[in-house]
């Protein structure tokens, strides 16, 4: 079973990648011109939570996989709005561009 301390810990990383990416994804949509590398970093910081979150659910209870999951869910849901959709905010730059 995972601990609380170390649940509480990668529950407040991924709301702090969440939010870091939010911001970014804001601000790459609201300026013609955005940070590349503050937009790459935001999506890193979110794929590096999801693996996280994959390794702790190897440890976690039923209710902590629950969580996890939810967690994970959000994660990716922020990544897929990042890659789909940052490629026609910002005049078209993507990652795939």
């Amino acid at each position: 079973m995972a601990t609380r301390d170390s649940m509480s810990e990668l529950m407040q990383q991924c709301e702090d990648a969440i939010r870091y990416a939010q911001d970014e994804f804001k601000e790459s949509s609201l300026q013609e011109h955005y940070n590349d590398d503050d937009y790459t970093t935001a999506l890193q910081r979110l794929e590096q939570t999801y693996q996280d979150i994959a390794k702790m659910a190897h440890s976690a209870n039923a209710q902590q996989r629950d969580q996890l999951h939810r967690m994970r869910l959000q994660i990716q849901q922020m990544q897929n709005t990042m890659i789909l959709q940052g490629g026609h905010t910002a005049g078209g730059r993507g990652e795939y561009s």
